[in-house]
Parts: structure tokens; sequence; C-alpha cells
């Protein structure tokens, strides 16, 4: 039996297995060491054992127990009811402006904690109900809110880019900012549509009402201002010192973590209670999430050892004839089409061994495909049948709001990720101008 013809009887097994509803690391880790086993015997469990052990050696690793601590503690604080009170009163006399200001409350906490779970959660307990009241179009209410969330897996600091840093063995650091730009254009793109299509249609977005407008004086105004301070504070002491080269990626995660403590304890919010449901909550995540990375990491193992790299390549390059660009193209389609049926993180231990690779053999910089693959990972949670936010809204909607409004309700707001990950690929400076400044020599 040929190496290649064992690579996909392990893929087969794997998704075999997946079918099973056994634990996503259990299914690849057992497949990964049966295979060590049975190819070079007694021994071979040493290559995904070396392999997981690298990867618990990576300090930067700190860095997702921490920062997944931040988004849980963030929930807890109530910096984000200030701030869509905010954003509602200065963005509300505007057709659309409920919308808009959702998706600037959506960036605000996407750069306070790297999980796109958080802003669903936010979003669906402020934005949604102040909108259904205000009038505005469930279904356009449903499409802002998960793809406003979404922008959490691209806008540093992004949990998804550090776990695909891990993977691919990138520098963090460099993903994240390359990630910013992408992250705060497509957020523009959005605000964009919702103010072309609620001027177009102002029934799907209809502002404030006069009277109630009238009765938010200037003062009152300035004073909601303040409640952008909080999130400014976090950013700087977490992002902005690291840009800044006062921390390290680590110590940033820990500043920021520390701060929005702080901040939950500034707004009373902080006893025993809440601080036990972070750390459940955030040991949970964690050991997920590490569980996962270990299996990926020893399923990796062997299949490079395999040589799987160099059986994609004679797939794509050779068999199929495709140009460099047209692997990519054929990346990005494979990761919608993956993302249809699992999560993010599934997809990534799947086919990064492979890809990243690949890609860097075929010429491209490994930091702008990190961005590429964040960008689709937001296309494939917004994609049906089994697209992860879109099960997540539907699970906190309220009952008016049925399943195929939510189907509906992201269709425009794909087609604006497809647009912008169509903008990326072409440039590629809106994702590497940033590392290239701030990594200077």
């Amino acid at each position: 039996m040929n190496y290649e013809l064992i690579a996909l009887l392990m893929f087969t097994s794997m998704m075999l297995l997946l079918l099973t509803g056994r634990h996503f690391f259990l299914t690849i880790g057992a497949v990964a060491a049966i295979a060590a086993v049975a190819l070079w015997g007694r021994g071979g469990q040493e290559m995904p054992f070396k392999s997981a052990l690298t990867l618990m050696e990576w300090y930067p690793l700190l860095t997702l127990p921490l920062f997944i601590y931040m988004g849980h503690m963030f929930s807890k604080s109530g910096i984000a009811d200030d701030l869509y009170r905010m954003f509602h009163v200065w963005s509300g006399s505007l057709k659309g402006g409920l919308a808009m200001g959702t998706i600037g409350l959506m960036a605000a906490i996407a750069a306070m904690n790297g999980l796109s779970v958080a802003g669903m959660a936010i979003g669906a307990t402020l934005a949604l109900p102040e909108m259904l009241k205000r009038k505005y179009d469930k279904v356009m209410i449903t499409g802002v809110i998960q793809a406003g969330s979404s922008l959490g897996i691209m806008i540093p600091p992004s949990v998804v880019l550090v776990l695909y840093g891990m993977i691919a063995r990138q520098p963090i650091g460099q993903l994240w900012m390359a990630g910013a730009l992408p992250g705060f254009m497509m957020a523009g793109m959005f605000i964009l549509y919702i103010f072309i299509r609620c001027r177009l249609q102002p029934h799907l977005g209809p502002p404030l009402p006069e009277e109630e407008r009238r009765m938010i004086t200037w003062g009152e105004k300035f004073r909601l201002l303040r409640a952008g301070i909080v999130p400014i504070v976090i950013i700087f002491s977490m992002t902005g010192l690291f840009l800044m080269g006062i921390t390290s990626l680590v110590e940033c995660s820990a500043v920021g973590a520390t701060a929005t403590t702080l901040a939950a304890l500034f707004k009373r919010r902080l006893n025993w209670q809440v601080m036990n449901e972070v750390i459940d909550g955030t040991l949970k995540i964690s050991c997920m999430f590490m569980w996962v990375v270990l299996a990926a990491m020893a399923f990796g193992a062997v299949f490079d050892g395999l040589g799987a790299v160099h059986a994609i390549e004679g797939l794509f390059i050779t068999r199929w004839g495709l140009s460099p660009w047209g692997v990519i193209i054929m990346m990005q389609i494979s990761y919608i089409l993956m993302g249809m049926f699992m999560d993010d993180t599934a997809m990534l231990i799947i086919v990064a061994p492979l890809y990243v690779p690949l890609v860097i053999e075929l010429g491209f910089n490994p930091i702008w495909y990190g961005v590429l693959y964040t960008i689709t990972c937001q296309i494939a949670y917004l994609t049906p049948p089994f697209g992860y936010n879109l099960f997540l809204m539907k699970g906190m909607a309220p009952p008016e709001i049925k399943l195929g409004d939510i189907y509906r309700s992201i269709i425009p707001f794909v087609l604006v990720m497809i647009v912008a990950l169509a903008v990326v690929m072409l440039f590629p400076q809106i994702a590497l101008w940033l590392p290239e400044v701030y990594f200077a020599d």
C-alpha cells in the first residue's frame, strides 16, 4: 500500500469516526496513534507524542487561557451595556443607525476578547430586543448580529489566529497585526452596506422617533461618551502596550485579563459567584482547546511523516494542473464547504498541517494566508446548513424569529465577506502592512 493511499485511509477513517458523534479530539488522536503504531511499530508512538510535547513547551501558549478568561470576565462586567447605550444614543437618529451602532459595538467587543460567542451573546441580549422594539426588520437584525459577532475571530486578540499560529508555527504577534486592518475594513463594509440598504429601504431600519430624540440632551450625549473610556483603556493596556514594545505577547494577555477584572471590580460586578463562573468557564474552554490542539499536532505529525503534503501538491498541481492562485482559491472553497458541517477549530486541525506547508512552498506568505483562512471561517460561520452562528442565533432569538429568517438574513453579509476576501487576496498588503511596520528589523 503506497503512502498516498494510507493518507487517504487515515483521512477517511477520521471523517467516518466523526459521524459517530465521538469527541473530536478523541477521534483524530486515536486515528493518529493507531496509524503511527501500525506504520512504524512500537516506536511509532514517539512521533505524535513528541509533537504534542513540543507544543506544551511553547511559551506563547499561555495566552490562550488568559484571553478566554478575559472574554468571560468581559461579559460579566457590564461594559457592553454602557457601550451599547452610547452607540444607541449617538447613532439612533440615522436610518439603520442602531444596526450600524451594533456593528460598532461588535467591533469594540472583538478588540477586547478573541471569541465570536461573546459578541453573539451580547448582541442577542442587548441589541436584538432594542431593535425589535424600534420596529427594525427582523431579518436585518439577525443578519447584523451574526455578521458583527463573526468579527471576534478576526480583530485581535483573535483566539482563532492564536490557534492558527500554534498549528502553522507562525508568530502570533504578526498574525494579530495582519488581522487588524482586514477586520476593521470588514466592519466598515458592513456599516456601509447597512447605510445604503436603509437609505433605499427605510422601513428596514427606521430612526429613533423625533420625540424620543428630543428627550436626550446634548449634555447626556457627552456624558455617555465616558462609556468608551473603559474599553479604550483595556484595548490600550493590552494591544497598545504590545505594539509599543513595552509588553510581550504573553504579558499583554495578562495585562488585558487584569484590566478586565479591574473594570468588573470598578463597576461593582465582581463577587465570588462571578469569579467562580468565570474561572469554571475558562477552565472548560481552555481544556477543550488544548485537547483538540494536542490531537491535531499528533495527527499532523503522522500525516507529515507519510508525505501527505507532497501528495496534496501532486493532486492540485500535477494532476489537476492548477496554478498557484488556483490552489489558493481551491483551498478557500474547501474551507467554505467544510465549514457548512464543522467549526473553525475542526477545519483548521484537518487541513492546516496539509495546506500551510504547501502555501509556503508555492511562495505565498503564511501570515497573509492565516488572514484568508480566518475570513473564510467567518463565511463558514454563517453558511447553512450547519453554520455555527446560525444555530447560536436560533438558540438566543425570540420565538417570532424563525430559522428561515435567520438563513435569509446572512445572504447579503456573506456576499460582503466574499468581496472582503477577494480584496485581501488581490491586495495582500492590507494584511501585511501592519506586521511589516511593527516588526521591521
